[in-house]
């Protein structure tokens, strides 16, 4: 089997005709053995388990990645030739703890001293053509098993305990050239799991390598096999798309091979035809754009990736579509596209079975990011002010965020004229703020008290009186009991 041996610079193995050899620099062999050291000295004995039976098992995938890449992985994933059941008669006594939630997927996990680990039969899984789950075989040797892996670069092992890097299908020159190719036909390995087309997509956005052209090729003429795969985990990959360092890449790449149509068709849905007689801004162009500011201030401000405030940024004006209207003078309008968009995003994200607060809060973003253009130069009353604060809530700051993400005007002044608009807004947010508590408003008297001052039992009407109290503690700021009392029974005079 083709292998690179750490203990000898120069070991030459035979390896596959069409795979140059690249053996790994000091670098490389440090990091590989540093990977195995940081699992130490739990990986050193659960080799030696596994051997002591006369069984396989090998550090396998994205750790070994990582670590040839230098960087860091929270993952220990292991591979092996024993079938589960046996796994679990292995670590019987040695694991702290065994779950086996995967088991049907030939996954075992452990825990031992604090580690995590998994260990996964070798395995090849497949669709069958109408399926949207894999079916699974197990298999008996390493290098079938890394044959049925995503990418080359996921298909390099470290082979324990003596720590034999194994390396059949050429990883490590990917790596180095920094292309994402498959270790078969790309036309086979999406076919055994059409979530691959997303996984290209979304190592491209993480990694910042390039799709081999037959990748993209295959992705682009087999995206339509998405249809078969769990709405749940094609969003787990969205969320680790939308989640790397560069997701424009990967929603451009997504767009360009068909497979947004899939997967976000309101995203390639914003490339309007502009013609030379109604001309306004590219819609996909500028949410793209919207959302590389709105991970730049993301990252000013010291907050880590957030997944709502990117998908936010990426879906804020999907409502243009539908709203477009060309007007006299060659205008085009998008009347309440925001509104629609909300409504749009909505769907969509419940749809990919999205958390309800996420597809909530992602909405309420979309809805709210216009709201800012009313300010003008300032002339919004504190009760204005106040609203606005309000009905972000615990969005705020996503709020601010994507609001001074959406100008992307060239025009300079235009667009420091802006900026100093939103300084004013959140200047007085703050102050607000820090008089009133403004993430905390409520009417000055609550249900209780309303009650005590009307003489009513709870219903409708105590409803209705905490409303109208709190649009007068929204209008005219705090109150004194005796006030907000005096201003209630005026208002129940006149309604009830």
């Amino acid at each position: 089997m083709p292998n690179t041996e750490f203990p000898s610079e120069n070991t030459t193995a035979e390896r596959p005709q069409h795979v140059p050899r690249d053996p790994l620099t000091g670098v490389q062999r440090a990091a590989v053995t540093a990977l195995v050291d940081s699992a130490q000295p739990v990986s050193g004995q659960l080799g030696d388990l596994f051997s002591s039976h006369d069984q396989q098992l090998a550090l396998v995938g994205g750790p070994v990645r990582d670590a040839l890449l230098g960087r860091e992985s929270a993952d220990i994933d292991l591979t092996t030739d024993a079938v589960p059941q046996r796994v679990l008669e292995i670590v019987d006594g040695w694991a702290d703890s065994v779950w086996t939630v995967g088991i049907d997927f030939g996954t075992v996990g452990l825990r031992k001293r604090g580690l995590q680990l998994e260990v996964t039969t070798y395995r090849s899984e497949s669709y069958s053509p109408k399926s949207r789950k894999p079916e699974v075989a197990y298999g008996t040797d390493i290098e079938d098993d890394l044959l049925r892996r995503d990418f080359t670069v996921n298909a390099m092992a470290v082979r324990l305990p003596q720590v034999e890097f194994i390396d059949p299908f050429g990883g490590l020159a990917d790596l180095k050239a920094k292309v994402l190719r498959t270790p078969g036909r790309p036309e086979d390995s999406f076919d055994d799991d059409p979530l691959r087309i997303m996984r290209a997509v979304r190592f491209a956005a993480q990694l910042g390598f390039a799709l081999a052209p037959e990748v993209a090729e295959a992705a682009r003429n087999m995206a339509d096999r998405l249809a078969i795969v769990s709405a749940e985990r094609i969003r787990d990959e969205l969320t680790k798309l939308m989640l790397s360092p560069n997701p424009r890449r990967g929603i451009e790449l997504m767009v360009e091979l068909g497979i947004a149509g899939h997967v976000l068709p309101e995203v390639p849905r914003m490339q309007l035809e502009i013609d030379e007689h109604h001309r306004h801004k590219d819609v996909y162009e500028h949410s793209l754009t919207v959302l590389d500011q709105a991970i730049d201030l993301e990252r000013e401000r010291g907050h880590g990736p957030d997944l709502v405030l990117r998908l936010a940024a990426l879906l804020h004006d999907i409502g243009k579509p539908k709203t477009r209207a060309f007007e006299s003078g060659n205008r085009v309008t998008f009347h309440h596209h925001e509104v629609v968009g909300a409504s749009m995003t909505r769907k969509r994200l419940a749809a990919l079975r999205f958390p309800k607060d996420v597809v909530s809060d992602v909405a309420t973003l979309v809805s709210l990011h216009l709201r800012f253009h009313g300010y003008g130069k300032g002339e919004w009353t504190d009760s204005a002010v106040r609203r606005y604060a309000r009905d972000a809530g615990d969005l705020l700051e996503w709020l601010h965020i994507l609001t001074r993400a959406d100008c992307t005007t060239r025009n300079r002044r235009k667009a420091a004229a802006l900026a100093r608009s939103y300084d004013d807004i959140e200047r007085r947010i703050a102050e607000l703020a820090e008089q009133e508590e403004l993430d905390r408003i409520r009417p000055d008297l609550d249900g209780n008290e309303i009650q005590e001052v009307l003489g009513v039992k709870p219903g409708p009407v105590v409803g209705k009186a905490y409303r109208f109290l709190l649009e007068l503690r929204l209008e005219n700021g705090p109150m004194s009991k005796e006030e907000a009392t005096s201003a209630l029974r005026a208002w129940a005079a006149e309604h009830l």
